[in-house]
């Protein structure tokens, strides 16, 4: 999966977000630090997300795969 960071740097420290994902943003001092700890951040993110989704369904329920073109 891609999903797209915006950056921005600002004085001694760079900034960004995911884009696709609420919340997901960090601060690094190096961009590489940056786009490391977006990955991870994000990793954790859709993992919450993931299994608060399951807990909020209950016992009875499907998945579905869903595509965005």
């Amino acid at each position: 999966m891609e999903w797209t960071a915006v950056v921005k740097r600002t004085d001694e420290w760079w900034i960004g977000w995911i884009e696709e994902v609420l919340g997901v943003n960090c601060q690094e001092h190096t961009r590489e630090e940056l786009l490391r700890s977006l990955r991870e951040a994000l990793s954790e993110a859709l993992e919450f997300n993931r299994q608060e989704a399951i807990d909020a369904a209950g016992d009875d329920y499907g998945e579905e795969k869903v595509v965005v073109a």
